[in-house]
């Protein structure tokens, strides 16, 4: 049944329709003579400034110009490296990289990967720069250690594969290759030139953000050696607050010629980035270390055998010292060509071969570059006299293997390398008569001795608890510990005793 309403509709909608369109359309126009006022008012709050004038930042657009130029030159010839390796064992990477260190270096490596079921892989990334146009690239050896694969992304994202042509673990440094011709590559510079102030630029590739550069200044020159593990590794680092980060390593730091002047290889942070000390190894190091990798595939450095330390204001007089300059010797490694060539703690050098020493740090460096068998001349001032005294450099690392208490298979087993308690020694160590035993004179970086908090200058009294007044007691006492099991010493340290336990790295214990 339909209604009323239902019957009537449509001509009841007829009749609404005009009325209610002519609302709307009153509607609209009120809407649109209220939003007038606000588009004038939204047209006048537009900007009347004008920029400035090329004129009047001129400099500022002449530098920005050449950060552009600079940039587009250095940065087809920036790489980025992917790395594959087999995953480590905590223990040997903690032996390689240590806990208070691994926070300064920027690979990019993830230490804490989840273990897998299977084979144990790594996956890193670095940065690198091509030197030559055959495709020669610098690296640092902490990206590339242990690779089992490496990949090299150019900037025209083109990636191939790149061969490890040599390490040297002791600089850092490392050398790949790609196959090819014609690569864009940049210029050495030269680092002993610079001062602190000059503008540096250093690219890479930063947490896995490719070809990444940033600006900033030398803060420093000649920074020491950061690693308290090894007092072998060369310093001179230069200091820049251009930002490194993890990911930064191996990549260059240029100068405003876009000449490469570092190679960065670590940061200081407390939370592991960019806080505005970044740090980059000098040419004088890196050129001739690449030079010899791509001649040899190795490094071979030279040692002396003596501990140095730079020369301060407070302790120049008590050297003689005039102008605060050289490397005060502060210890001598018994049977080592200094001891040989008889260096004597105290003494000062002031100059290899005739080359001023300023400081500790830049007579390592000459030493450790010069050929194991050369002869070098030290000038060195001692009592108030001065002297010269030649010694024939050896070969470092050659000690290491001698007299590490090796297995039969002749691999070091505890990886400590003994010398005897002479009075000269005892006169260095300052130890009383009454200690008795054979010295620590070496170290192996991971060993069960490193392990246990062995260094040079302690004695080992007893293993076992069985007391080893002599060096061929300590030797026999250690080799007659049974396979994988540990050894209990009894050590003298500075001026104390205390017991330390090497694990065995046989076996149970290791």
């Amino acid at each position: 049944m339909k209604t009323w309403f239902s019957q009537n509709w449509k001509h009841i909608s007829r009749r609404m329709i005009a009325p209610v369109l002519a609302v709307g359309m009153i509607g609209s126009l009120a809407a649109y003579e209220t939003y007038k006022p606000v588009v004038a008012k939204a047209a006048a709050s537009e900007p009347t400034a004008t920029p400035l004038d090329d004129n009047s930042v001129s400099a500022l657009l002449a530098l920005d110009h050449a950060m552009e130029t600079l940039a587009s030159r250095v940065t087809p010839a920036v790489v980025n490296v992917a790395v594959t390796s087999k995953q480590k064992s905590d223990d040997q990477a903690q032996g390689e990289i240590p806990d208070d260190m691994r926070q300064f270096f920027g690979p990019g490596f993830n230490f804490n990967m989840p273990r897998q079921q299977g084979p144990q892989v790594e996956h890193g990334i670095g940065s690198g720069v091509i030197v030559s146009p055959d495709g020669y690239i610098v690296t640092n050896n902490h990206v590339v250690d242990g690779a089992t694969d490496i990949r090299v992304t150019m900037s025209d994202r083109r990636v191939l594969p790149a061969k490890l042509i040599g390490t040297d673990p002791l600089t850092d440094l490392a050398v790949i290759k790609i196959e090819g011709h014609d690569f864009p590559n940049v210029p050495w510079g030269d680092a002993t030139k610079l001062h602190p102030g000059q503008t540096v630029l250093a690219f890479g590739n930063p947490f896995g953000m490719r070809f990444t550069v940033t600006r900033g200044i030398v803060s420093a020159l000649n920074r020491p050696n950061p690693s308290p593990n090894d007092a072998r590794k060369p310093g001179q680092f230069i200091q820049t607050d251009a930002a490194i980060n993890p990911g930064n390593s191996g990549g260059p730091l240029v100068d405003v010629r876009g000449e490469v002047i570092g190679i960065n290889t670590f940061l200081l942070s407390q939370s592991g980035s960019f806080s505005g000390m970044g740090f980059a190894i000098p040419t004088q190091i890196v050129r001739p270390t690449v030079e010899e990798l791509i001649r040899d595939g190795k490094v071979s450095h030279g040692f002396i055998g003596v501990g140095i330390t730079d020369v301060t204001p407070e302790n120049a007089k008590f050297f003689d010292s005039k102008d605060n300059r050289g490397a005060i010797v502060t210890q001598v490694t018994p049977n080592a060509p200094g001891a040989k060539a008889g260096l004597k703690v105290g003494d000062l050098i002031t100059s290899v071969d005739g080359h001023s020493i300023n400081d500790a740090s830049s007579l390592q460096v000459i030493v450790e570059q010069s050929k194991p068998g050369s002869s070098v001349k030290l000038a060195v001032l001692r009592d108030g006299k001065n002297m010269e005294i030649p010694v024939t450099l050896e070969k470092m690392g050659a000690r290491d293997k001698e007299e590490m208490s090796s297995n039969e298979g002749g691999k070091p087993r505890w990886g400590v390398g003994l010398g005897e308690l002479t009075p000269d020694v005892r006169q260095q160590i300052q130890a009383n008569d009454d200690v008795k035993g054979a010295v620590v004179e070496r170290v192996l970086p991971g060993s069960p001795a490193d392990n246990a908090g062995l260094r040079p200058g302690d004695v080992i009294l007893s293993v076992n608890r069985h007391e080893t007044g002599s060096t061929g007691d300590v030797q026999k006492a250690l080799a007659n510990v049974p396979k994988g099991q540990d050894a209990l010493l009894l050590v003298w340290s500075n001026g104390g005793n205390t017991f330390r336990v090497m694990h065995s790295s046989e076996g149970e214990g290791a």
